[in-house]
Parts: C-alpha cells; structure tokens; sequence
C-alpha cells in the first residue's frame, strides 16, 4: 500500500509539472512542443488514475497521495520553468523627483534603459519612466538594484512574448 501511495505522488509530480511546462509554452506560442508535452501528460494521467481507481484498496492514503503529487507537481513545474524556460521581461520604472541617477546607476550596471520624461503629481519637478528589456533571470537582481537606490521608486514588470533586436544584459 505505500507503494502505491508514493507511485501515484511522484507520477502525479511527473504528469502536473508537465502541464505547468505545457501551459507555459502555450503562452509562448510554441505549440508543437506544447502538443507532445500535453499527449505524455494525458498518458501519465491516463495510466495512473486507471491504477489509482481500479484499486481494490479505496483508501483515503491514495486520495491524498493523489492530491499531494498535483499540489507538489504544481510547485515543482513552476520552479523548472523558471530555470529552463527562457523569456524576456519588460520593467516600467517610475522615478520621482529629478533622481536622475538612478538611471545612470542602472545603466552603469550593465542593463540598456529608455528614459521618458513625465509629469506626475507635482508637475515642478522632472519625473522619468523607464523602460527596461531584461532577461528573466535578471529580474531579482534589476529589482533588488532598483530598490536599494530608491525604495519608494514605483515599477511594473510584464512578459514580453516578443522582443526583436535590443540590448539584453
């Protein structure tokens, strides 16, 4: 019996953290990959809930083994898709106040920045937004950059499904 309770928690690992992958590159565009990953998700799935319901054992241990491998295979799909899953981001940051610093700081950290010039509630003083094309593994360390300049400094990130030519640190 706990055999079978771990086979069908880390299958259910397997076949979540493949829809998460899947659902990932759907997102993307890439539909071909999409289209492989979501037929081995659908067999694994397949194949193991006909064990888990055919069992002559109905014990509450395989409902929640089943429930325990989705919820850990939901975890474990978005931590691999953030390490294997390539993608860019874009941060719009909001500097206040004439700190125009800030902006040859982050230039002086290696990432290319777009300045605009904005008028914001106090309209007396210079305000800028950045634009910033990053790749997402450097998404904490230009927020953490961002913060130790200006703590109170506003800024968005969104991801970018396309980004043609550009500078990308």
């Amino acid at each position: 019996m706990i055999w079978f309770c771990l086979m069908i928690f880390f299958v259910r690992i397997v076949d979540v953290s493949l829809g998460t992958i899947r659902m990932i590159f759907i997102v993307k565009g890439r539909k071909i990959i999409s289209a492989l990953i979501a037929f081995a998700e659908a067999l694994i799935w397949f194949l193991i809930v006909k064990e888990a319901l055919n069992s002559m054992n109905g014990s509450i241990w395989i409902a929640l083994s089943y429930a325990a491998g989705f919820a850990s295979g939901t975890f474990v799909g978005g931590y691999l898709s953030e390490l294997f899953i390539p993608g860019k981001l874009t941060l719009q940051v909001f500097v206040k106040y004439d700190k125009k610093h800030i902006i040859q700081e982050i230039r002086n950290n290696g990432y290319a920045v777009t300045a605009i010039e904005y008028d914001g509630i106090e309209s007396d003083k210079k305000n800028y937004m950045l634009y910033i094309n990053i790749d997402k593994k450097k998404e904490r360390e230009l927020k953490k950059l961002i913060q130790s300049l200006d703590k109170d400094t506003f800024f968005i990130v969104n991801e970018a499904k396309n980004v043609i030519n550009g500078y990308f640190k």
